[in-house]
């Protein structure tokens, strides 16, 4: 009898799970639908990117976004518009995000992805650009910088984290990266667990600042919480430590290019004095500039700074390219279920 109540409650248990991971596929092909790629895609390094682009002119600028948000968060904060009035500026959605590919066929540090970006900036004529990363995006951007120079032609780094710190979300979120136990996560309970706790996670993230109606409109918490997407964030949260490792030796080698680093005064996610500030401390010929009542999400605050920033780096003193802002192009049938 006991063995009988035994078998018909995993068989409920199974059932339940079933009906969660169907939920979660259909609410994550909902959310593609109500919000379908609006840019271009490239291949490169074994991959397919998608990247919004707009605007003429030069230097040119790349756009790196942070850990479960993509390229459309430039797009909300008004960097990406101001970046095309005087560049070409391209946003991409980083391995894994938004409608950017991230197979299992690697581990994708930020030196991974840097290899993909340098290879899709190659293939698209684009040299000595300024890059612009936010948070997590800060390594990916350090990365491409110190391993594929040719690129590169400076930084302005949004509210990075740079050197290994103990981190309490590294450990909360890393399991959902765990082959089979972490798919088990992402197509059941994880995405509906996640829904709950999105609203508290954005508002820490833009805290003390309110969150922007534009944020929620370009960056909706349907997009974020596709199976797939929740793999990339959670991977990522895995590698941030060992990634800092990885290049906190070589920041030396980035007095070479120009850095403006910028950080919100009351950054609740990254501890503005023991990342940024001491970046700025290690790269001798940086900028460093802490914004007041901001937080992590300083770009959505402070857009008119970010773009001063890149106009430091672009040519000082010299004429830019009027103004030409161009639509991105609508995207090719998409598939992404790749997680």
């Amino acid at each position: 009898m006991a063995s009988s109540r035994v078998t018909v409650g995993l068989a409920a248990a199974a059932a339940a799970l079933a009906g969660m991971a169907l939920q979660v596929r259909a609410n994550a092909r909902r959310a593609e639908r109500e919000h379908p790629p609006a840019g271009r895609f490239i291949h490169a390094g074994g991959i397919r990117l998608h990247y919004l682009e707009a605007g003429i002119g030069g230097p040119p600028v790349v756009l790196l976004h942070g850990n479960a948000v993509q390229a459309e968060d430039y797009v909300a904060s008004g960097v990406f518009g101001l970046a095309a009035e005087r560049h070409r500026v391209l946003a991409f959605d980083r391995p894994g995000y938004g409608y950017s590919e991230r197979p299992r066929d690697r581990p994708w540090t930020a030196e991974a992805q840097a290899a993909v970006l340098a290879e899709a900036l190659a293939r698209l004529g684009i040299r000595r650009a300024i890059v612009v990363g936010h948070s997590w995006g800060t390594l990916t951007a350090l990365a491409l910088a110190l391993n594929h120079p040719e690129a590169v032609g400076g930084l302005v780094l949004l509210s990075g984290y740079y050197f290994p710190t103990a981190r309490a979300d590294v450990a909360m979120i890393s399991p959902t990266a765990l082959p089979v136990l972490g798919d088990a996560i992402r197509y059941t309970v994880g995405p509906l667990v996640g829904r709950l706790m999105a609203p508290m996670m954005v508002r820490t993230m833009f805290a003390p600042a309110p969150v922007p109606a534009a944020f929620t409109s370009a960056v909706p918490t349907g997009m974020m919480l596709r199976p797939w997407q929740i793999k990339a964030s959670a991977e990522d949260a895995a590698a941030m430590i060992p990634a800092a490792v990885a290049l906190v030796e070589r920041y030396g080698e980035l007095s070479r290019l120009p850095v403006s680093i910028i950080a919100g005064a009351e950054d609740m996610v990254v501890d503005r004095d023991r990342q940024s500030a001491r970046l700025h401390r290690e790269i001798a010929a940086s900028s460093l500039q802490v914004v007041s009542g901001l937080g992590h999400m300083v770009h959505h605050g402070a857009p008119d700074l970010v773009g001063q920033a890149i106009e430091a780096i672009a040519a000082p003193g010299q004429p830019v390219s009027a103004a030409m802002t161009a639509s991105a192009v609508t995207a090719e049938e998409h598939t992404t279920d790749i997680g």
